[in-house]
């Protein structure tokens, strides 16, 4: 176990350009005997050979890494999640270039060690094809989970120009394969021109709810999430978050960036509640595709943030149960 902060501890923080960088300052190890004792485990999984468009979400880890804030109480929720949750960063996934398949079966292997050392997991992506991995490795343990998805797309290609595996698939196969329960996953963000009527038939036949921008706009992001908790109910579930259900205005880099998303602002709140709401057993971010360093890069930024307000969510559901 490596404590990044070792050399600062008494200074009480660490300057965010130096030392070994890890999520927030937490401690790092590769050892998954080394998990016990702690709450939740940073991954990574810095992968994006399987994107239609832009590449460069293999970056994201390390630039959500950089621009991690470091530990202190939120502002809002008075809750510091990492004075109340014990916080591992348990390093990235073994990827290989060019080898979606062997990256996906080395993030299946990684979330799946931190789910048995009785961790939650929160996955740093990579492209949104590593959905299928990490909800496959948590619906292992956890049986069919609801999802609650954050995106402008669907995601639920049966296929994208005629590959099956994709990162515009995932949740399509997830369901197909049984691994989510479609009457509790809800989309909320969607908006643009993909996919189609074909794919929303499947979708509506299936159960699954989707919320669009015109949704989110015209009832508030506060209703949308009221429903939404109302709609995934009890029992285990996921968050997947792809940055691009931003507007690009707050999260430029991206490799699918559609206009007339989400503000940070209604994202971070609803990503807090969401999780400080329902029975969360693991949650991912995607698609970060970093343009600068650290915190001057606004993407990995509000990917930290995005990151954080979950950390936030899990802490005050731990501490209202306790």
């Amino acid at each position: 176990m490596i404590d990044p902060l070792e050399r600062w501890r008494k200074y009480g923080e660490k300057p965010d350009y130096a030392g070994l960088l890890t999520y927030g300052g937490a401690p790092y190890t590769q050892d998954p005997a080394e998990l016990a004792g702690f709450d939740v485990a940073i991954v990574g999984a810095p992968t994006d050979d399987l994107v239609s468009d832009r590449p460069g979400a293999r970056f994201g880890p390390r630039a959500i890494r950089a621009a991690s804030c470091p530990p202190g109480p939120h502002l809002e929720s008075k809750v510091d999640a990492f004075e109340e949750l014990k916080i591992v960063d348990f390093g990235d996934a073994a990827v290989l270039p060019a080898d979606a398949a062997a990256s996906h079966e080395a993030i299946f292997e990684l979330v799946g060690q931190v789910l048995d050392a009785g961790l939650l997991p929160i996955v740093l992506g990579g492209d949104h094809s590593i959905a299928e991995p990490d909800v496959r490795a948590v619906a292992a343990r956890h049986g069919p989970v609801g999802l609650v998805h954050f995106d402008t797309h669907t995601d639920t290609g049966r296929e994208v120009f005629g590959v099956e595996v994709s990162h515009g698939t995932p949740m399509f196969r997830l369901v197909e394969a049984g691994k989510l329960t479609p009457k509790r996953y809800v989309q909320i963000g969607l908006r643009g021109y993909w996919p189609g009527e074909e794919t929303f038939k499947w979708q509506a036949d299936n159960g699954i709810t989707s919320f669009f921008m015109h949704d989110v706009r015209r009832d508030g992001i506060e209703a949308i999430v009221g429903r939404t908790l109302e709609l995934v109910g009890e029992g285990p579930v996921y968050v997947t978050v792809d940055v691009d259900v931003l507007d690009p205005a707050f999260a430029p880099g991206t490799g699918t960036p559609e206009p007339g998303g989400m503000t940070s602002g209604d994202l971070l709140w609803a990503c807090r509640t969401v999780a400080a709401e329902l029975e969360l057993v693991g949650a991912e971010v995607v698609e970060v595709i970093p343009t600068a360093v650290g915190s001057a890069d606004v993407t990995a930024l509000v990917a930290d943030r995005i990151v954080r307000e979950i950390l936030n969510g899990i802490a005050l559901r731990r501490r209202a149960s306790g």
